[in-house]
């Protein structure tokens, strides 16, 4: 499974934690981490899934692969800026929406548009919105659940 994880580039110490620990999660079940590829959230989940021997996949706003965060693997520059935001999703299985802001709201959207199911750790509130969204309380619900509802749309 590929796994996009989502979130805000500045995190608390606790946000970085949490992210951490579902880049391990994701990593240890065999699961490939996607991201933004940059610091906050896409710098712990890589670090996570790389201390457990994972692969890191970094989809970066801007044009030079050099600028992803040590622990990305597989860096894809794209020159897009903010319309990145479209790629994150698109191209995990399933999403792991952590705590973030607009940027990361509008990853949780486009992963809606293309029919993505996400799973919100400690994230928005888009009950309303009509997309398979799911929450969980901690990394390994998280990574579970995402699990389950790959299956579920197979």
């Amino acid at each position: 499974m590929r796994a996009s994880v989502i979130g805000g580039g500045t995190v608390t110490d606790e946000q970085a934690a949490r992210a951490e620990a579902v880049g391990r999660e994701l990593a240890a079940r065999g699961h490939v981490v996607v991201c933004g590829g940059r610091g906050g959230t896409m710098a712990a989940v890589c670090r996570g899934a790389k201390s457990e021997g994972g692969t890191t996949i970094g989809i970066l706003p801007g044009e030079r692969p050099g600028a992803a965060n040590d622990d990305v693997d597989i860096p894809i520059a794209t020159g897009l800026g903010h319309a990145r935001n479209t790629l994150v999703p698109l191209n995990g299985d399933v999403v792991i929406a952590l705590a973030g802001g607009v940027g990361t709201l509008s990853e949780i959207g486009f992963a809606g548009i293309y029919d993505r199911p996400v799973v919100g750790l400690g994230t928005h509130d888009v009950s309303a919105l009509e997309i398979d969204f799911e929450t969980a309380d901690t990394p390994t619900e998280a990574v579970a659940a995402a699990e389950a509802a790959l299956e579920r749309s197979r």
